[in-house]
């Protein structure tokens, strides 16, 4: 936990959970088997944890501190809170905030679940759980949510229907009843009944695609303005965001869709969408390291001419993918790497282009290696700061360099590694560099060192043949 993390929550802050729903057993099964290969085991056991302090077919819990969480899942506050984070972003909690004298008040209003029909319909979450889980384990999974219809051509419908078994009232009794019955069924308090909440998924923000753009110039005979109803508008957002498909290809897209009502078919959408992207990246369907820096977050071309200057562009137009390819001479990046920036991404949502800094500092600082403690250490951080843009990430690193040395060097006195040598002055920025104390260096050191130079050297070479 750094310095800054007491203004966002502290043990001695209070909170109470809340259901907008009743959560049956039911609901279990999907979080278990659908969400937690997305959320991990420690975001799933939060969620368990605050559902506990629910009793049955009740919608609120007692008021307690935070120390109960801690001592009950036998973790941090800081993961505590990164896991919470988690649940807001997949769609499973919503958080509220209540400023008190003493202290703070949290509401912890837990989310029932998408049901299976919705969840792997949903165009975002089913696409990732299937690149967690792999073909086979995925389809186990569908199977265990499907179950065989009634043979309807085998059987006679008898069923009665409610004319058949009830009498109709009398207009003289509708009309004395009827203005009793209105006024019992008008909800004065403002209250809701169970089951009329519903959970609507994970959410995206507004920018995430630019809805103005897509519409100039879109005629209604091509896409009639009523088949864009706010569903597919949804829909639309969400698959902008997973195939990367902007809203000029996505008129396209969206006209391969149309069916013969004028309709928008959301099923026809999304596949319309992954051939699109199958077709531009001849690869298999997208993961979140795929991901490179959303336009509008990109920097204009570098001011100056210095070696920081010239990565901007570089880690602005590539993915974490790529350039975890890059120090690997163009070889796959390895399962155990890929996964340590996916649950960056997905726990911290950082921006691709942000997580490209972390990964070329933390490659730089560490010998070559991602230290999935590290990473997550300094991204939490940088989520919490809100950064967005390649230079937001630099300038940060830049400024909080020593406070980041501080947090390596008290790994490696524990694990009783060596400080590696520095990186030299014409491959690496200024604030990268760290004081020589011994000026004596070993064969084996310098060495290190030229490799280093020359991996970044090829990244660089790679980009500027691409934009040549």
């Amino acid at each position: 936990m750094t310095s800054q993390h007491w203004k966002e929550l502290i043990a001695i802050d209070r909170y109470v959970v809340h259901t907008n729903d009743i959560l049956h057993d039911y609901d279990r099964q999907i979080i278990t088997k659908l969400y937690q290969p997305l959320i991990g085991p420690i975001g799933y056991s939060l969620y368990m944890t605050l559902w506990s302090q629910l009793k049955e077919k009740e919608h609120w819990g007692k008021e307690v501190t935070h120390h109960y969480l801690m001592a009950m899942m036998q973790c941090g506050l800081p993961e505590i809170y990164r896991e919470r984070q988690k649940l807001e972003g997949i769609g499973l909690l919503k958080t509220f905030v209540k400023e008190e004298q003493e202290h703070r008040l949290f509401v912890y209003e837990l989310i029932p679940p998408l049901t299976p029909h919705e969840f792997f319909n949903d165009g975002v979450l089913n696409i990732y759980l299937y690149n967690r889980l792999g073909k086979n384990v995925f389809q186990n999974v569908k199977q265990h949510f499907l179950y065989p219809p009634l043979p309807k051509d085998q059987f006679k419908d008898v069923t009665r229907s409610f004319n058949d078994t009830f009498q109709t009232l009398h207009m003289s009794e509708i009309s004395s009843v009827q203005k009793e019955v209105k006024s019992t069924l008008t909800n004065k308090e403002n209250f809701k009944y169970v089951g009329e909440a519903k959970s609507n998924g994970i959410s995206l923000d507004d920018h995430t695609f630019d809805f103005k753009l897509f519409l100039a110039g879109l005629s209604d005979t091509m896409v009639p303005k009523k088949a864009l109803t706010s569903e597919v508008r949804e829909a639309i957002q969400k698959i902008s965001f997973l195939y990367e498909i902007d809203p000029i290809e996505m008129k396209n897209v969206v006209i391969d869709a149309i069916d013969e009502n004028d309709e928008i078919n959301i099923e026809n959408l999304r596949k319309s969408a992954q051939n699109t992207y199958l077709f531009k990246s001849g690869e298999s369907l997208p993961t979140l390291v795929e991901k490179t820096q959303p336009d509008k977050l990109k920097e204009k071309e570098p001011i100056g001419q210095n070696p920081e200057d010239e990565l901007i562009p570089l880690l602005n137009n590539i993915s974490p993918r790529e350039l975890l390819e890059g120090w690997s001479q163009g070889a796959q990046a390895s399962k155990a790497d890929l996964q340590i920036i996916e649950d960056v991404m997905f726990k911290q949502k950082l921006t691709p282009g942000v997580v490209n800094v972390l990964i070329y500092y933390v490659m730089i600082k560490t010998d070559m290696k991602l230290s999935k403690s590290y990473v997550e250490k300094i991204a939490s951080h940088w989520a919490r700061k809100g950064i967005k843009t390649v230079k937001e990430a630099m300038d940060l690193a830049k400024n909080e360099h020593k406070e980041y040395q501080q947090w390596e060097e008290t790994k490696k006195q524990s694990t009783n590694k060596k400080t590696r040598k520095p990186i030299r002055k014409e491959m690496v920025p200024d604030w990268l560099k760290e004081k020589e104390e011994n000026s004596v260096e070993k064969l084996d050191d310098e060495e290190k060192i030229k490799e280093e130079e020359r991996k970044m050297e090829e990244i660089l070479k790679h980009y500027r043949e691409s934009e040549e």
